[in-house]
């Protein structure tokens, strides 16, 4: 992976994180089910905390972490697509849950494919690092879907 595409990659990973923030953000305050809120609340911490390490991982010049944070999410990216399909209708805690079931699958294995890609052993920690935590996030939120429909463990 040439050094632009590093750079590319890490910044696209700091945004992403960032967009799931937002998106457990949003739901935490829409949910009712104190488990489900509370899982909500710590993934939003979580995926911050995921931001920072692809941030620390630069070695190039950024805008500070606190300006990534606070921009908006980035409309391509599917958990703000996520994001708007929530909000288009009537926000509903089991929608919020597979949702958040898909996209952290789905980043898991992003996470993970692009680590395969890069040759710096330092970075490439980092992103399967974060893809161990975030399928962790998965068994996180399906634990919480199945004790919402009332399945067993």
């Amino acid at each position: 992976m040439t050094s632009e595409n590093l750079k590319n990659a890490l910044l696209k990973a700091i945004q992403t994180e960032k967009d799931a923030m937002d998106f457990y953000l949003m739901g935490a305050s829409k949910i009712y089910d104190e488990k489900a809120k509370a899982t909500f609340e710590l993934l939003a911490r979580e995926e911050r905390q995921h931001a920072l390490s692809f941030y620390n991982a630069c070695t190039f010049e950024r805008p500070a972490f606190e300006d990534l944070m606070s921009a908006a999410p980035d409309p391509e990216s599917s958990w703000f697509k996520a994001l708007q399909k929530a909000m288009l209708g009537e926000f509903d805690e089991r929608l919020a849950l597979e949702m958040a079931i898909e996209q952290e699958d789905l980043l898991a294995k992003e996470l993970k494919m692009v680590a395969q890609t890069i040759d710096d052993p330092a970075i490439k920690q980092v992103y399967l690092t974060n893809a161990a935590s975030t399928h962790h996030h998965l068994e996180m939120v399906e634990a919480d879907y199945r004790a919402m429909l009332g399945m067993s463990l």
